[in-house]
């Protein structure tokens, strides 16, 4: 090949190779212009490394290349970090710090009693910028400050309120001041829910605090029976008292309207006697035969001017051959 047939085909290789290069960097700025956001997050696009915008789930587009580049936000997604214990295969770096759970758990109350608590926060990014660019490590920043603020409320409350009745209130209590700690830094983080996990006396005195509780929870179960049985036999016992004063009363009321109508029929029976004395006198006397009469099984009848009763013939025993006139 000549020197001329040369120059040639390098001629034709570099008119070939000036639209091949373009084209490649038309294709890659094509492809790095659009990305897609998932449905539980935003986007952050940065211009330069500067905040420049949020974009929504779904197809957004960008300038190609460095120009500008995305960080992907789980605005909707919540997450978790737990304190004094861990969870196993968990998701979120910041979940845990294994090695500081015996640091974090341990706690001293208001009466200078000590207490071990576990707790958890649920948590989401309301605002990505402020999450990226306001503090370092929002995450780490929001540990230290729960730990900062369940420190505060438990040395407010006895060790018996920390761990028996005072829970709810704890809870409460350190949501409100936890979430208004992560304003004021300025971490874009929402606490959605504080609640506490464990929380028992040092290990040590720990078999002597539950026969404790076993003794409380005892002593209520007996209340809780006596209450029962009291429950039980009183409506009963005063139901048997109301049934025994309304017979009361039922036969109080009978005994007067059975009176009440005595002392009238008495009264119609005088004012009768005053009009008719004899024959009122004769009609009651033959009432009086009327009702006593059936009540009596043998009858004798005399003479009112006879003496003494006639002698009785027993005939019966005569017709039976016991007896007979001689």
């Amino acid at each position: 090949m000549n020197s001329e047939t040369a120059r040639a085909v390098l001629g034709k290789v570099a008119a070939r190779a000036g639209w091949i290069v373009p084209g490649l960097i038309f294709v890659a700025g094509a492809f790095t212009s659009y990305f897609t956001v998932p449905a539980d997050s935003e986007a952050v696009v940065l211009r330069f490394g500067k905040y420049n915008r949020t974009a929504n789930p779904g197809l957004n587009f960008k300038l190609p290349f460095w120009f500008e580049t995305k960080e992907i936000i789980p605005v909707a997604r919540t997450l978790k970090m737990e304190f004094g214990f861990g969870t196993e295969g968990s998701t979120n770096p910041f979940q845990s710090r294994p090695k500081e759970h015996g640091a974090e758990q341990t706690m001293i109350t208001g009466d200078k009693n000590s207490a071990l608590v576990e707790w958890v926060v649920q948590y989401r990014i309301s605002d990505p910028e402020a999450y990226l660019f306001r503090v370092r490590d929002p995450e780490d920043t929001m540990r230290d400050a729960s730990e900062s603020v369940m420190r505060e409320v438990v040395g407010d409350r006895t060790v018996d309120e920390v761990i028996t009745i005072g829970r709810q209130s704890i809870e409460t209590d350190a949501l409100v001041k936890l979430q208004a700690l992560v304003d004021s830094y300025g971490l874009g983080l929402q606490i959605d829910q504080l609640q506490l996990k464990n929380v028992n006396p040092p290990r040590p005195v720990q078999p002597s605090f539950n026969e404790v509780n076993q003794a409380q929870q005892d002593k209520a179960k007996q209340i809780n029976v006596a209450k029962g049985l009291y429950n039980k036999a009183v409506p009963r016992t005063l139901g048997e008292a109301d049934q025994k004063i309304s017979a009361a009363e039922g036969s109080k009321l009978q005994r007067v309207n059975e009176a009440t109508g005595d002392a009238e029929r008495f009264l119609a029976l005088f004012a009768e006697y005053e009009k008719a004395p004899n024959i009122t006198r004769q009609r009651l006397y033959l009432e009086a035969i009327k009702k006593v009469m059936p009540r009596l099984k043998s009858k004798v009848i005399m003479d009112g001017e006879a003496s003494k009763p006639l002698p009785l013939l027993d005939l019966n025993n005569a017709l039976n051959g016991k007896g007979g006139a001689r």
